[in-house]
């Protein structure tokens, strides 16, 4: 990945949790919490320093 596609996984990881945050479905919670969990897990394999937000 370039690191501009790492910066715009970020930014969809953070778009992921703000809505995660904002739902009151828990599946729709469930859901968008595997997909960043995914997406976190794909990113730390392309930069395994990555700890997430606030690290």
């Amino acid at each position: 990945m370039t690191e501009r596609q790492l910066r715009e996984q970020e930014f969809q990881i953070a778009r992921y949790r703000d809505l995660e945050r904002e739902v009151t479905d828990p599946l729709a919670a469930c859901l968008l919490h595997s997909i960043i969990e995914e997406l976190e897990a794909e990113l730390r394999k392309e930069r395994p320093d990555w700890h997430g937000p606030g690290h």
